[in-house]
């Protein structure tokens, strides 16, 4: 039985209600105004084939994804290419993998063995299969294209031939726009070198139209701060073959038009290739580029940028450990604009905002506003990609489970969690999901031991932290336990739910939680004051 608020909501609300159903309302209609084809509409992502791929590669394909679903609820079909750039030259070695690899800097990623063994046939197929073994996971259907395979079968042939053939117009919009005056001397192409195999060290330098040939000399390049040496080697080669590939700043666009792709998202880092393949798109193949949307960038815990090469890479696969799919598509979806941190200590709020948005879904939610009942409503239906379970899981804070996780005997872990969880009232209606929990929490001790999230306090809550410990120290049974919020309410003049709340955050990082004389008995007075005086230390 599903009661979700969506099969009644406001006809004004469009589709799900979400940023994405607006987002693909406004696509339709754009797509309406050029008198393009609306029989399927395209977006894409590329997928990068040089490092391991981390959230915000994820992140990257789903937004692109999610704008595809809400074209699909407003009835169109709809498809999401997901584009590796696998013929991209190795630039630097990620961190984690041997520097060995140095040897290959300057090759293409699908020329390189793979550094895993034998499981892929190349370097660029291994690191792609982890980003679409990833979208698989998170419920996604997608469109896989090679780069390299691209290339090969002359699917950019038309692009590539027009953008050669006026490649001095090309380079003067690339000064134009950024600056940038290399491509006003050389073309925008890059060629396998026949002699070493390296794509990152040659240099276009003239092009023939009658034959579409392009002279080239490899005399090195500096890629990443690093110098690339040439071979030396110069010589002609077909710019139709294969054996070489178009420039960032207009391959874009050349992939926008052969694969007819009406939306691409994108990160802030690219504005400025973007920017340039729009004007490509337009000027010199013809075609209005896709619609556009910036976000920014996925941050670690400490705010710097997520990079393959920085060595701070939180792949989808580490998510996926400790927390469910959704909650990762959760993060992914709930915000497209503005910085997202992506760090394991968010999994358990992540956990547990899904929980409230399933509650949005099912009409169980307590939110009176129309508006955000039907944008919760409709976010957790796309973090299950539009097919949402028929029956709401089993709602228990994560952070409550990890502390019976903490406290389980060996080898009978789920039945302690579980025990507990009925006296505590958590399973009385369902149980369904409770063990897919209970293994990420598992998990989650396993790898961290006694870590949990920062709790970060207002000065309110702080003073209310400091009036409960001194309450609690004067406790010694359960039933005193239980009356601890209480009398610090009373002695203070604050209202108990206040006190319960603040209580039950810095415990469980909820607002609401079990029982708390049976609860601190549990834990242990000692622990409870402990944890309490911990998140002391972290009052904003």
């Amino acid at each position: 039985m599903t009661n979700n608020i969506n099969q009644n909501i406001n006809p004004s609300i469009i589709g799900k209600g979400t940023w994405y159903d607006k987002a693909a309302s406004e696509l339709i209609e754009r797509e309406k105004k050029l008198g393009r084809s609306l029989k399927m509409i395209r977006t894409e992502s590329g997928l990068g084939a040089s490092g391991f791929p981390h959230i915000g590669s994820l992140g990257d394909a789903l937004r692109n994804y999610a704008v595809a679903l809400g074209c699909r609820v407003q009835g169109y079909n709809a498809e999401l290419i997901a584009f590796s750039d696998d013929k991209d030259g190795l630039r630097k070695v990620p961190a984690g993998l041997p520097q060995e690899l140095e040897k290959w800097l300057g090759f293409s990623v699908s020329t390189i063995p793979d550094p895993a063994g034998d499981c892929h046939k190349s370097f660029g197929a291994h690191m792609t299969s982890q980003l679409l073994t990833a979208l698989d996971t998170s419920g996604a259907d997608y469109h896989f294209m090679s780069g390299f395979e691209c290339y090969k079968q002359g699917v950019f042939n038309e692009e590539i031939l027009a953008i050669m053939n006026n490649h001095e117009r090309v380079g003067k919009i690339i000064e134009e726009e950024i600056g940038q005056e290399k491509y006003m001397e050389e073309l925008p192409y890059f060629v396998v070198c026949e002699k070493c195999g390296r794509i990152y060290t040659t240099h276009a330098t003239a092009y023939h139209p009658d034959s579409h040939t392009i002279e080239y000399e490899c005399k090195g390049m500096e890629v990443r701060g690093n110098w690339l040496e040439g071979c030396d080697h110069k010589g002609k080669v077909d710019a139709l073959s294969g054996n070489g590939k178009l420039s960032w700043k207009v391959e874009f666009a050349a992939r926008w038009r052969a694969l007819d792709i009406r939306f691409e998202a994108y990160g802030k880092d690219i504005a400025d290739s973007v920017r340039v393949n729009d004007r490509i798109c337009r000027e010199i193949l013809g075609w209005e580029p896709p619609m556009h949307v910036q976000y920014e960038m996925f941050t670690d815990r400490g705010g710097h940028k997520i990079s393959k090469s920085a060595g701070n890479v939180f792949t989808p696969q580490v998510w996926y450990r400790y927390g469910s799919p959704q909650s990762l598509n959760l993060l992914i979806f709930k915000r497209f604009i503005g910085t997202k941190s992506g760090s394991v200590e968010g999994i358990p709020i992540h956990m547990d905002e899904l929980d409230d948005t399933e509650d949005a879904y099912f009409g169980k939610s307590k939110t009176i506003n129309e508006m955000e009942l039907a944008q919760n409503s409709g976010l957790y239906e796309y973090c299950w990609m539009l097919k949402p379970p028929k029956e709401p899981e089993v709602h228990v804070p994560y952070n409550l489970i990890l502390k019976l996780a903490r406290l389980a005997p060996k080898g009978a872990e789920a039945e302690f969690i579980k025990g507990k969880l009925r006296e505590y009232g958590y399973l009385d209606k369902t149980e369904k999901g409770l063990d897919k929990r209970i293994g990420y929490a598992l998990n989650w001790i396993a790898d961290f031991a006694d870590e949990s999230p920062d709790v970060n306090l207002t000065e309110q809550e702080a003073t209310i932290v400091k009036a409960v410990i001194s309450e609690l120290m004067k406790t010694n049974t359960p039933e005193e336990y239980q009356g601890v919020a209480f009398k610090t309410a009373k002695a203070n003049d604050w209202k108990p739910r206040d006190v319960f709340s603040v209580i039950y955050r810095v415990l469980l990082g909820k607002s609401q939680g079990p029982r708390l004389g049976p609860y601190i008995a549990l834990i242990g007075k000692t622990g409870v004051i402990s944890e309490l005086e911990d998140a002391l230390k972290n009052k904003v």
